[in-house]
């Protein structure tokens, strides 16, 4: 039986430290979300930089992150790449690791037709035997996964979910009528997720979770246990604090406000660079706005 996963999952930031990954601060962060109820951790996303991860920092974020959850809270690790057998690689790294499941992205820049799309997915879920959820993020990778290619991949025993971030809730809507609940649907922008989740899907991978991890799970629970009009006054609230995670590049603004409320020192890679200063004061107005002691 496939295992889906559903609530509220943090796409973990990656610490940097003097350039270096900062192997305390991620065990840290780990007891953040333990303590406010996340109910998984992703390492090595978009979130977390993944793209430039060296392969040896790679391992080790995941390496550091299942051992600190100590099995409190399922660990869907990324590893997703846009070289088919580099993906394979790192998806038995995650299982040898102790992760729980896999986050794997469209492969991005080679853009793959979707019998590619196809070929990819069904090679990985072929060589590794840990529940898949598929990321499908149209504006980075510049490949859409349609219906019809989830649909089928949606068959394989190893691929239990995927995470929308097309922006498109007719998309949306389309895939989970065609998979009829062979796959859990986790929505990949904040702003979307109460849209999704009332139409079948089951939770979130978040980036404001980051900073406001308690109130992404009470909105999330509020909607899977039937709760809608509890739901949208907590989606309604998170909204503009959402928006706000996005008025740069994702993950700039998110380790921004973790800087701002003492959570983390903003340290980011290049290509990333620091938030602008009149985003950073619209950043700011916007925690204060929700209530955040910045």
């Amino acid at each position: 039986m496939k295992r889906f996963f559903q609530g509220s999952i943090v796409a973990m930031v990656t610490p940097f430290r003097d350039g270096a990954v900062d192997q305390a601060k991620i065990r840290e962060q780990v007891e953040f979300h333990v303590k406010h109820g996340t109910d998984a951790i992703v390492p090595c996303g978009t979130t977390g930089e993944s793209p430039t991860l060296s392969h040896e920092e790679h391992r080790e974020v995941v390496e550091t992150t299942v051992r600190a959850t100590a099995g409190r809270v399922p660990v869907i690790a990324g590893t997703g790449s846009n070289s088919t057998a580099h993906a394979i690689a790192l998806t038995r790294h995650a299982k040898e690791a102790g992760a729980d499941g896999v986050l794997i992205v469209n492969p991005y820049y080679n853009k793959p037709t979707q019998a590619g799309l196809l070929a990819h997915f069904r090679a990985i879920a072929d060589a590794v035997d840990i529940p898949i959820i598929m990321y499908n993020i149209p504006g980075r990778t510049g490949v859409n996964m349609l219906p019809e290619t989830v649909a089928e991949l949606a068959e394989h025993p190893n691929i239990v979910g995927i995470k929308e971030a097309t922006g498109d809730v007719v998309q949306m809507t389309h895939d989970i009528a065609l998979c009829r609940g062979k796959l859990c649907f986790l929505s990949g922008d904040d702003t979307l997720t109460l849209p999704l989740m009332a139409v079948g899907g089951a939770g979130v991978i978040s980036v404001v979770a980051n900073i406001v991890p308690a109130d992404v799970v009470a909105m999330t629970h509020a909607a899977l246990s039937g709760d809608w009009k509890r739901a949208q006054e907590l989606h309604l609230r998170l909204f503009p604090l959402c928006q706000a995670m996005f008025y740069e590049t994702n993950p700039i603004p998110v380790k921004t406000a973790m800087k701002l409320l003492r959570l983390g020192n903003g340290e980011l890679r290049l290509p990333m660079t620091p938030m602008g200063e009149a985003n950073v004061r619209k950043l700011e107005k916007a925690m204060k706005a929700y209530g955040l002691p910045v």
